[in-house]
């Protein structure tokens, strides 16, 4: 079993980016740039690597290796957009690993393109690449060809040697356990399980009991023995479950209009454990949008395009357009679910004006979140 914060460290020690990992600051896949630079990044690697894993590492200074963190992902149907845009698309996974230095809400992305003998195009085009583009990698460059390229199996002994150097221990999975549960949760009523005598899971919250059920808010899930974070939100609250066998989380989103707030069920994530040493996590979309009054939603979704027109001037609120505005990214995705395909786009352009609002930043970032998985849901 690998500890994917010690294979990260091992990666960001090897060299420089080279023709089996690149690192980044962030990802951007708001944008057809940045999905189409990613997918670029995902078509080279996995034509430069055909027997051995690749890595993208999130997250990370390019110039100094200097670890910095991003934002939780949580987005399990990032393969997904890979099928959608590649022919012979290899299998990736994205892992949200914590570090030490790093605040809560921040973590380094792990990207693992998993080898494929098959050559990886664009079947269709995005941003400003053609369809039947192909790229690999030369170097720590990521570059285009047009004929038929040799495939390198030069990486694959020196990826499987990183790999044998980053396997977990028992000192690293107690450290984990002590780590969070005595360190960095301890205020949050820590949790912890053991699965198959061999898979650790430790998970903390702030319990809430909203009619017959409890919450859990704030919530960070980690299975300790890789060093990945399973779960965190800052706003939404999860409802947890588990066996001997499965562990399981239902998140709901706080979604309303005037001060009336319901919690919808948005997706069910279950982690299955093996005698094997193995484990799966299966997704499951719950999300059902609610639905509102037409004329109501036109009222507030005027109101919601006159507030960032303020912002746009430079003109200050008052304390009431300040109370607005913090639920603006909310209801603009409950316009969008509800018919107006303009809203998603206008909470978009509006990112740069609200991110000096600390709060309502992030509850844009929630709500974009939300509409991705239904997006990728969909397709």
């Amino acid at each position: 079993m690998i500890n994917k914060r010690l294979l990260i460290k091992n990666l960001l020690a090897h060299n420089d980016e080279c023709s089996f990992y690149d690192k980044k600051r962030q990802l951007n896949l708001h944008t057809r740039e940045g999905k189409a630079k990613f997918l670029k990044h995902i078509c080279a690697l996995s034509n430069s690597n055909p027997s051995n894993n690749s890595y993208i590492v999130v997250g990370v200074e390019d110039h100094d290796n200097e670890i910095v963190g991003d934002d939780f992902f949580d987005d399990s149907r990032i393969q997904n957009l890979v099928n959608a845009f590649l022919e012979n698309p290899p299998k990736i996974q994205y892992e949200n690993v914590p570090f030490p230095n790093l605040p809560k809400d921040k973590v380094i992305g792990l990207v693992t393109i998993k080898p494929k003998k098959r050559t990886s195009f664009f079947k269709k085009g995005i941003h400003t690449i053609l369809p039947n583009s192909v790229f690999i990698r030369r170097g720590s460059n990521t570059v285009p060809v047009e004929n038929e390229f040799e495939k390198n199996y030069q990486n694959t002994e020196t990826v499987i040697g990183i790999e044998n150097n980053s396997r977990n221990s028992i000192a690293y999975t107690l450290d984990g356990v002590i780590d969070f549960m005595n360190f960095r949760h301890k205020d949050m009523a820590p949790k912890y399980k053991v699965f198959k005598e061999l898979f650790v899971i430790c998970w903390a919250g702030i319990p809430k009991k909203i009619h017959d059920k409890t919450f859990l808010s704030r919530v960070d899930i980690e299975l300790i023995n890789e060093q990945i974070k399973l779960f965190y939100s800052a706003l939404d609250e999860v409802i947890i479950t588990f066996d001997e066998d499965s562990f399981t989380i239902i998140e709901h989103v706080p979604l309303g209009l005037n001060d009336k707030t319901s919690y919808y069920p948005l997706e069910k994530k279950t982690i299955r454990f093996y005698e094997n040493g193995y484990y799966k996590i299966d997704q499951e979309m719950l999300f059902q949008p609610p639905e509102f009054n037409k004329k109501m939603l036109f009222h507030i979704y005027n109101s919601n395009l006159i507030l960032i027109n303020k912002l746009q001037n430079g003109n200050a609120l008052n304390e009431r357009e300040l109370r607005d505005l913090g639920n603006l990214p909310s209801t603009f995705m409950i316009c969008y679910l509800n018919g107006f395909d303009e809203a998603k786009q206008k909470l978009i352009d509006a990112k740069d004006l609200l991110k000096p609002f600390s709060q309502v930043y992030l509850s844009f970032k929630e709500a974009l979140r939300i509409l991705r998985k239904m997006k990728y849901n969909a397709e």
